[in-house]
């Protein structure tokens, strides 16, 4: 079993930026694919941006041309440097492999994002 550990979040105003790690325990962290996921209070976990394993991105609208997400896989870490931050990118961020239909790995504590106006 894998274990994941997120880190970087904090609280930042609006317009600024943040860089998000996450590192998995193993050796198996290279072969899947992976991304970051967020959940705002009252609301339901949403996927934020996905990579390949062999690094091809992808992004939800909300956050495309702002968020850019990237891995090293011979550090078992993956990174989301987030700029121009909104009040409405406040949230737990999480990462775990995608897509979810195969399974997830047991979720990490989430690093606490917090954009102020």
């Amino acid at each position: 079993q894998v274990q994941l550990r997120e880190s970087g979040g904090g609280l930042v105003q609006a317009g600024g930026s943040l860089r998000l790690s996450c590192a998995a325990s193993g050796s198996i962290f290279s072969i899947y694919h992976m991304a970051w996921y967020r959940q705002a209070p009252g609301k339901q976990r949403e996927l934020v941006a996905r990579v390949t394993s062999d690094g091809n991105t992808n992004y939800a609208d909300s956050v495309k041309g702002r968020f850019t997400i990237s891995r090293d896989n011979a550090k078992n870490t993956m990174y989301l440097q987030m700029n121009s931050l909104k009040t409405e990118d406040t949230a737990v961020y999480y990462c775990n492999r995608w897509p979810g239909a195969i399974g997830y790995w047991v979720w990490g504590q989430g690093t606490q994002v917090t954009v102020s106006s």
